[in-house]
């Protein structure tokens, strides 16, 4: 009886301690956990997924958010009760100051998504409701493989593809696989092949992972994985380089965030029934521009959607390709003796736009004599075409849903 009363006395004070332990390292005011110093690094290394509201309690934006973002939290916990799934938590950046400067935090509410402990490419602007926030971590747990199941099976053409043939899915290889698709799946698509079937597309024993560029890229893209496959931090860093290419893509999902970077555009719009132009712009970008992603984001954009920006320029979908340079003040368009074929007028143009050439002359009209138009026999300028304001900056994190910690673009 005595032995009983201390099993039972000892397993209490066991929980008891467990649960002074936990709530020291978790605090919960709500459903989402607070983070502080001492509990998010644990947070992050022990959670494949998790869901950070970065806050300050003046900023109307977030008192906003955070009854929606505490029931959101209270669903997602009970969709997925179990231990190291998934967390949305939730920092005061008023009070941990140093954590809200380790993730570069310039607006409030900013909502990070980190997974197996390394922040995502992007982070949650999306839709601001339980439901939104709920089918987001649905989304992001799902598994990011799609397995084929014959050689014949057709990847994705539109999207960049990574696909791996493994012996088995319970390889080490295939683990790293699959925690690499995890990172990178909003950048790729990422299939595998496994089993007999494909005994054919690898040696024995060995894995295989080959990277597909999209149809719009050129073929110089496709490549072989050649290092060790079931080392992560190798795959990752060569999935990493593929599946963001040099030139991207920008659409009205991805501008605010791509905006956000601070870097002037560098624009090629086109046709979308015109992928080859894509092609030889993405070659030359990739083969003599590449030391200048550090000045210019290189960016194409569907000119028939993205008509607006154009119609600033006077120009029509006629006229694409179109090649431009957005400062975040004006739009500049690519001279029209230059041509964007050749790598050395594209980069003329990016290094006139660091010299203060293009602004100067959006004042004072050409510089050089050969820019000026003869008009009926006389030497008189032609009347000026001023380059239009920034379209895209309009599509900047907006003071309608944040509120901004730094002075514009």
């Amino acid at each position: 009886m005595n032995q009983n009363y201390w099993k039972i006395f000892a397993n209490k004070l066991f929980l008891l301690f467990f649960s002074s332990a936990y709530l020291f390292y978790n605090p919960v005011t709500g459903n989402a956990v607070k983070l502080n110093s001492q509990n998010v690094d644990m947070t992050l290394a022990s959670n494949e997924l998790v869901i950070i509201n970065f806050y300050a309690d003046w900023c109307r934006f977030s008192g906003i958010l955070t009854p929606i973002f505490e029931e959101a939290a209270a669903k997602v916990s009970e969709l997925y009760p179990e231990s190291g799934k998934v967390v949305l938590g939730k920092v005061d950046c008023d009070t941990e100051t140093s954590i809200a400067s380790r993730f570069q935090i310039t607006k409030y509410p900013t909502i990070k998504v980190l997974i197996n402990g390394q922040p995502a490419k992007r982070e949650y602007r999306g839709k601001r409701s339980v439901e939104a926030f709920v089918s987001f971590v649905q989304k992001q747990l799902e598994d990011p493989i799609q397995e084929v199941s014959s050689l014949f099976a057709k990847a994705d053409v539109k999207s960049r593809v990574v696909i791996g043939y493994f012996e088995n899915k319970d390889s080490q290889e295939y683990q790293v696989f699959r925690k690499v698709a995890t990172n990178l799946k909003d950048d790729c698509l990422f299939y595998a092949g496994v089993g007999e079937t494909f005994r054919a597309m690898h040696p024995p024993n060995e894995t295989i992972i080959e990277f597909r560029p999209d149809r719009a890229s050129p073929k110089s893209e496709h490549h072989t994985f050649r290092g060790n496959s079931a080392d992560y931090d190798s795959l990752n860093i060569w999935a990493t380089d593929n599946c963001l290419p040099l030139v991207r893509e920008i659409t009205f999902e991805n501008a605010e965030e791509i905006t956000e970077e601070g870097l002037p555009f560098l624009l090629f719009f086109y046709h979308p029934d015109d992928l080859e132009s894509i092609k030889l712009f993405k070659e030359i970008v990739g083969t003599y521009l590449i030391q200048e992603k550090q000045r210019v984001n290189f960016l194409t954009a569907d000119g028939v959607k993205f008509a607006h920006p154009l119609q600033h320029l006077g120009k029509r979908h006629t006229d694409l390709p179109v090649v431009v340079i957005d400062s975040f003040k004006h739009m500049y368009q690519f001279p029209e003796k230059s041509d964007y074929k050749n790598h050395e007028h594209l980069k003329t143009f990016i290094d006139d736009l660091y010299s203060g050439k293009l602004h100067r002359e959006y004042h004072l009209g050409p510089q050089e004599i050969s820019a000026i138009e003869v008009i009926h026999g006389h030497n008189q300028p032609a009347e000026q075409t001023m380059p239009p304001e920034s379209t895209f900056k309009k599509l900047a994190p907006s003071k309608n849903r944040y509120t901004l910690l730094k002075e514009e673009l």
